[in-house]
Formats: structure tokens, sequence, C-alpha cells
């Protein structure tokens, strides 16, 4: 039987909450269907009396480890740090252990995490971030019954929690136009982020969409490359604007990253924004509110917590919601002081 340093068991907590052994036992592992109401009592009941309960003897019991592995291009960008702050904050509430595969740390390392660790250690489920994989990998990680729930897919047949990098993108391009921009630069992501779900290009095409929509051409020029990073953006940004062809009033950045170098470039060539050039971001990085940046918000941190949610609903094999197999996560559009009427603008902005 399990006990406290001060000697409490099992079946005094379940006394202590007026609940069985067997419901303290899947209250405190989260294996098992447990009401809140009651999670909380029998936890409340174990706190009182010192006990925590053996995860080790809990998994020789179930054959679950209580580990959950996280696999992810890189943790030295924004939105993946803040993904994984999201997801571990999830997992240390729902009392589990996450596993960290890095899969950007030199050529082959990718399949080595994929076809070989994943499968050697002992994890209850995977969640990937950012990658595409290839049913053959699927396939590998279905076979040793692994529930698999997907950030940034979509992937076949697999949970998947995203937003709609296209309609976001063209959202963003369109405030500048019903703003009466005609002139809008994209500065948008480089080669890192075409490796899986084009992430880079897709955000290019929602402003190419919505350009053409509204009969408009983008100049060759109007379009720069960038990491996704405030040094990135800087450069791009200085780059885009000391050209004298290009005579842009906008620009739609990729990320908010961008976007801030965006400003910090403006103000270097001696441009106002907004009266002189509107920038606009997409992720709801914390920096855009210092900055005042329009940014449309897409909660990185939220969407891994809530890939969390899906992954346990799967261990508890409950159903997981239809809107992370077909839908989007929701998006935010935050108008701040970063985009105005372009100058000398006289016609009628739209409503």
């Amino acid at each position: 039987m399990e006990r406290s340093a001060r000697g409490a068991g099992i079946r005094e907590v379940a006394a202590r909450a007026g609940v069985s052994a067997a419901t303290v036992s899947r209250a405190l592992s989260g294996n098992g269907r447990v009401s809140e109401q009651t999670r909380r009592k029998v936890r409340a009941a174990a706190e009182e009396l010192g006990f925590v309960i053996s995860y080790n003897a809990s998994s020789l019991a179930s054959g679950r480890s209580r580990n959950i592995g996280i696999v992810i291009p890189t943790v030295g960008r924004w939105y993946f740090s803040q993904v994984l702050e999201g997801a571990a904050s999830a997992l240390i509430e729902a009392g589990y252990d996450l596993t960290l595969y890095n899969t950007s740390d030199g050529p082959g390392h990718r399949e080595s995490v994929l076809k070989e660790m994943l499968q050697r250690k002992r994890l209850d489920a995977v969640i990937t971030v950012a990658l595409r994989l290839t049913e053959e990998e699927l396939e590998q990680l279905r076979e040793v019954g692994k529930p698999i729930v997907a950030i940034g897919g979509p992937l076949p047949e697999t949970p998947t929690v995203r937003v709609d990098e296209f309609r976001i993108s063209a959202l963003a391009t369109r405030h500048l136009i019903s703003l009466g921009h005609t002139r809008i630069a994209h500065i948008g992501g480089g080669e890192e982020l075409e490796r899986d779900f084009r992430m880079g290009s897709t955000r290019q095409d929602g402003y190419r969409s919505a350009m053409a929509e509204a009969g408009l051409t983008p100049e060759p020029q109007w379009l720069r490359s960038s990491e996704f990073s405030v040094a990135g953006g800087f450069a791009a940004a200085k780059a885009l604007l000391a050209d004298p062809s290009a005579g842009v009033t906008g620009i739609f950045c990729a990320a908010d990253e961008i976007a801030v170098g965006a400003i910090l470039a403006a103000r270097e060539l001696g441009l106002r924004v907004p009266e002189d050039l509107s920038v606009i971001g997409i992720d709801g990085h914390e920096l855009s509110a210092v900055f005042g940046l329009t940014t449309i918000r897409q909660d990185p941190a939220g969407q891994g917590a809530a890939a969390v949610g899906a992954v346990l609903s799967l261990l508890r094999k409950e159903p997981v919601s239809g809107e992370l197999l077909h839908g989007t996560y929701p998006t935010e559009f935050v108008v701040r002081s970063s985009t105005a009427v372009p100058p000398g603008f006289t016609g009628r902005t739209a409503t």
C-alpha cells in the first residue's frame, strides 16, 4: 500500500474524502473518469494527510509511465517556447512528466528521434509541434500504441491544434487595405519555416490573395524574407524602406518579432509609425503591446495546453473534440496604434 512519510495510506485518504480507494487512485493518477469536484476533494484530503501517490507503483499497475513526449523543431523561437510552456504547465497540473525531443540538432537527428528514441523511451503519448510526419512515421508511432496529437498540422487522422494561417494572413492584409493602403509589402519567413507545413509561404499566400481580391498586384521588391526575429525584421525592413522604388505605406509582417524590427528600422530611417508607415504582425508576442503593434493573437501557450487536454482525453479513452480534427484554434484581432490611414489619404475607410 502506498503511504506518505507521515504514515497515511490510500485508504486513510479515501476515508477522509468519503470515497473509495479506487476513486482516490483515479483522482490522483489521472487514469479513469472522476468528476472535478471529487478530484478536488481527494486532493485536499491527500494534502491534509501528507499523502503523495507513488507513480512508480501506479505505472507498474497501469502499464503507463505518466510521461508525455513532445517533439519540437527548436525551443529557440518565441512561438515554440510558448507552446512548450503551455504544455508543460498543463502536464504538471495533471501530474505528468515531460520528455522533450528537439529535432533541429543536425542532419539525421529528426529521423533518429522519430524512428528510434520515441519507441525506446517509455512514453504514454506523443505531441508533435510543427512537424509533418510521413505516413510511415505515423504508422510506426501507432504500432507501438502511442496516442498522437499534433500542433500545427494537419496530420492525417490525427487530432491537431492549429490556426488558419492563410485566413489570418489575409485578414491582416485586408486590415491595411481597409485603411486605404495600396502599396503594401510583406516580410515573411525564410527556409526554416518551409520544411514541414510551409507556414512562411502559406502566410504569403494569404497576403497575395487579399491583395488580388482588392485588385492590387504586389511589386517584386515588396516581398522580403526574414527569420522570425527582431534582428531579421530590422534588416529586411531597412532594406525595403531604403529602396526608393518600393514606396510602401504599409507592411504586413508574418510574425510580431519581424514587425517590431520593422518599426525600429522605420524609426532609424526617420519614418513615423503609423503617420508615415503602418505595420501589422501575427502572434500576440508580449513585445506587441510595448510597441503598440496591431496584431492577430494566436495564443501558442493555449495551443500547447489544448494539445495536452486532447492527449489526456485519448489516454482516458474519451472522445476528442471534432474541432481538433476538422477545425482551427481561435485567434484574436488586436488593433493598436501601429496602423492608420496612409499619408495624404482622402478616401473613405472601410467600416
